[in-house]
């Protein structure tokens, strides 16, 4: 059969009479030369075909650059959570609602994908700017401290209600009452520059998620963001492993609660990422889940409540190093509003 295979191949595509007589006559021969010359043809043809496609192999595709105000955390490993246990009743000290570090049990290895997140928080100038264009109702704080008002609507104020304005909401600590439209003005303009660069915070987790997905990015999970806060070594807080309160915001500061983005040079992680340790605490995409293999069983466990992940500034003097270490769950219901809660976007990876 495997004759009448080669003699039919070679039949099919002669090029003279002579040809088809010269293989008819060395299989006739039945010497084996003619089968020895078709498999070193044959395998000299898979040979250079081999070669062709190697030589042709286009490049492994590659990541590209993070987008602007966005740092790349590459793939790999790293360790989630921890095996810290309360040894010093801090939480019947304190009065905590859970156990302390329970739900972080048991601490165990991750991988994951390269994924891009925002190196600072989102900020209130950068969340106004979704309020406006979209009708998003403003976070409630800016309601009470005229950071929702716009330019052109304190311009055309009454003189005398702007004076009032002045000091009720925006707390200007000048006199007022004889202060002109153009000085109260700029006054004002310089309070609201400074709230820009503040991190947004007080809105719900359906507000913080449209926010991402009008920019086109998403939330970070829960690990995402831990990875980006603690780095593939596990180390506790963005700087590493030991408590340092000036590192961080913690709310014992003289210039309010929250403070500008990236004021604290040193509360940052090894890849570049601000302000983890402390400042606002953080929504995230997770649900509050146990972990797998966990023992501990949290009644708020489930599809009922939200992940916050990070240190907020509303702490004070409660600034236990607790609240501040990377593998820390907080969690709340999704529609819940806080000032010490904000948040910063992530995004998959794209290739060039």
């Amino acid at each position: 059969m495997f004759e009448m295979l080669l003699i039919s191949s070679f039949r099919r595509r002669p090029e003279s009479k002579r040809f088809m007589w010269e293989v008819d006559s060395g299989l006739r021969r039945n010497d084996g030369s003619m089968f020895k010359s078709v498999y070193a043809g044959l395998f000299l043809c898979l040979g250079l075909l081999a070669l062709s496609g190697c030589s042709d192999d286009k490049p492994a595709p590659q990541i590209k650059p993070a987008p602007e105000g966005m740092v790349l955390i590459p793939a790999g490993e790293f360790l989630m959570g921890s095996d810290e246990v309360d040894a010093d009743g801090k939480q019947k000290e304190f009065g905590f609602r859970e156990p302390m570090y329970l739900d972080e049990h048991p601490q165990h290895v991750v991988r994951l994908d390269a994924f891009y997140i925002d190196q600072y928080e989102v900020s209130n100038a950068a969340y106004k700017t979704f309020v406006i264009e979209n009708g998003v109702e403003p976070p409630p704080p800016w309601i009470q401290s005229g950071y929702n008002a716009t330019e052109h609507r304190l311009a055309t104020l009454p003189l005398d209600k702007l004076r009032q304005a002045a000091v009720d909401y925006f707390l200007l600590d000048m006199d007022t009452t004889t202060m002109q439209r153009p000085e109260l003005l700029e006054q004002l303009k310089k309070i609201q520059a400074q709230r820009d660069q503040l991190p947004a915070t007080a809105m719900s987790w359906y507000d913080a998620a449209s926010y991402c997905r009008w920019l086109g990015k998403r939330l970070p999970s829960e690990a995402e963001w831990e990875k980006s806060a603690r780095g593939a070594d596990g180390r506790r807080y963005p700087w590493g492993d030991e408590w340092d309160q000036s590192k961080t915001n913690v709310g014992d500061n003289d210039a309010g609660i929250t403070v500008a983005l990236g004021s604290y040079p040193e509360d940052k992680s090894v890849y570049g990422v601000f302000d983890m340790g402390g400042n606002v605490s953080e929504w995230v995409n997770d649900w509050y889940q146990a972990y797998p293999g966990a023992e501990y069983q949290s009644e708020f466990y489930g599809d009922i409540h939200k992940m916050v992940k990070g240190g907020g500034a509303g702490v004070g003097h409660y600034a236990l190093s607790y609240f501040y270490r990377a593998s820390r769950r907080g969690e709340t219901d999704p529609s819940t509003v806080s000032v010490d809660v904000g948040f910063r976007c992530a995004q998959s990876v794209s290739y060039q």
